[in-house]
């Protein structure tokens, strides 16, 4: 158990992201520690591209507008919450 780097809750379990995808070329780079709904919030939100284009590091992650107010509420939640995550409309729809 840890604190994520991105809502700070602790103690959760957390995951390792690759702050550049791998896909994207990101397999040997920098990594964070995100609690699992914050991992899971991030590729429900954004594709791979997108988060290899503009969300690469933690600063930049806590300033989007889509994570900032997802943070402020799992903020709120007990470290063992752990929300159902649906991939958002317009993700959907970028993938077809």
């Amino acid at each position: 158990m840890s604190t994520c780097e991105l809502c700070g809750r602790h103690p959760v379990k957390c995951t390792t992201h690759h702050l550049l995808p791998k896909v994207e070329g990101g397999t040997f780079g920098e990594t964070a520690n995100l609690c699992i709904p914050c991992h899971k919030q991030i590729h429900a939100l954004y594709t791979n591209q997108e988060i290899a284009a503009r969300l690469t590091t933690i600063r930049s992650l806590k300033e989007d507008a889509k994570l900032r107010s997802f943070i402020r509420w799992i903020r709120k939640q007990s470290p063992n919450t752990i929300p159902r995550t649906k991939k958002s409309n317009e993700l959907r729809k970028k993938e077809r």
